[in-house]
């Protein structure tokens, strides 16, 4: 034990002597859970809509009126043309452009249907659909409004179905909701992960390392000196990441909170793991960093921090499965917005629990004490 503690204060004394190491570990987390909870935000608003009204009657005004007042979207004005409409799409002054043909009033009373187009910005394929969506309910709204007036029935009656929606666990529908509790745990594996294997690689490079092989330490001994300063500097940061997603975020908390220490310890274990197994891999800082952000990048887009997992391909959903942060960012979201119990997620625990070890067995049986 006292091995283990001399290591551990060694380390301590290491990172504070690091300051520009100490600062990533400390603020760049931070940072980036307020940045990316705020920045990357699928939410669709203030689409940019032009007009061009080939009618110029009571029904096309009308149906203009119902964008004009929503807040989602912004009437930039009127076009002359469609000409017009398709330069001012590939200008970039419009997300989209709604096209009123000649004769839609006349059309609509005589014979009870009347067609308009949507021309939409697509390269952002995704807001495309998105403001679509929103476009053709707003004319199946106005639909709805005409067919009311003009048949001899109640207005009640055209409208068959009432849909009234109810959204579980996010009824805000406010996307950081969703983010949070995913940058959560993907903060611990940036501290795990990277910047151990960083700090173990640099005493390869100013020769530290040697003097610690020389030293009658055992390899259980190193490995664990190594890993628990990280894993404490992990909590502390987990904290504090709980406390910005309650407070500044209004997070709700719905699970246990023992249960969401219990995972990021267990995660913090496997982040350390694979940053010691990285460090018994590169000889300098640059290859660990290579090789730990290569890692990082794939677990991050893989994991279904920003896309459902189900959406993805075959192949990538197989490679999902050695994907420990996949695993996680499932836990936060189940505990802390569904408040699943550990019944819930133990299949993720024990699944991370094996690869836990499984790393640090790995990372042991790798590291030399002999050159």
């Amino acid at each position: 034990m006292n091995r283990i503690r001399y290591m551990v204060e060694k380390e301590i004394r290491q990172l504070r002597r690091n300051p520009v190491l100490l600062r990533i570990m400390l603020v760049a987390p931070i940072m980036q859970l307020i940045l990316l909870s705020y920045a990357a935000n699928y939410e669709v608003k203030n689409l940019n809509i032009a007009v061009v009204d080939g009618d110029h009657t009571t029904y096309s005004q009308r149906l203009v009126g119902k964008f004009r007042y929503l807040t989602n979207f912004n009437m930039t004005g009127y076009l002359p043309n469609d000409k017009q409409a398709r330069q001012t799409l590939l200008a970039g002054n419009a997300d989209l452009v709604l096209v009123i043909p000649p004769h839609f009033e006349r059309d609509l009373e005589k014979e009870g249907r009347a067609a308009v187009q949507l021309l939409l910005n697509a390269i952002d394929g995704s807001k495309a659909g998105i403001a679509n969506g929103y476009a053709t309910a707003i004319i199946r709204d106005f639909n709805a409004d005409i067919l009311a007036e003009t048949r001899t029935v109640t207005p009640g009656a055209v409208q068959k179905l009432d849909v009234q929606n109810q959204y579980w666990y996010n009824p805000r529908l406010e996307y950081k909701t969703f983010m949070v509790p995913g940058v959560l745990f993907e903060l611990l594996l940036l501290v795990g992960g990277l910047v151990s294997a960083l700090n173990l690689v640099r005493e390869k490079e100013i020769g530290t390392m040697e003097q610690l092989n020389v030293t009658p330490i055992r390899k259980h001994e190193f490995i664990l000196g190594k890993s628990i300063p990280f894993v404490l500097i992990g909590v502390v940061l987990f904290t504090v990441g709980l406390l910005l997603g309650r407070f500044l975020f209004q997070i709700p908390m719905e699970g246990s909170i023992v249960l969401m220490y219990l995972f990021a310890l267990l995660f913090l274990i496997l982040c350390v793991g694979l940053g010691l197994l990285i460090s018994t891999m590169a000889e300098n800082q640059q290859q660990a960093l290579f090789v730990a952000f290569f890692l990082l990048v794939l677990f991050i887009l893989l994991s279904g921090l920003f896309a459902a997992t189900e959406n993805m391909p075959d192949w990538a959903q197989w490679l999902n499965a050695v994907n420990p942060l996949k695993y996680i960012v499932e836990v936060g979201r189940d505990v802390m917005l569904k408040g699943s119990t550990f019944a819930d997620v133990s299949g993720q625990f024990f699944t991370l629990a094996g690869m836990a070890v499984g790393l640090l067995v790995l990372a042991s049986w790798r590291y030399r004490k002999t050159v």
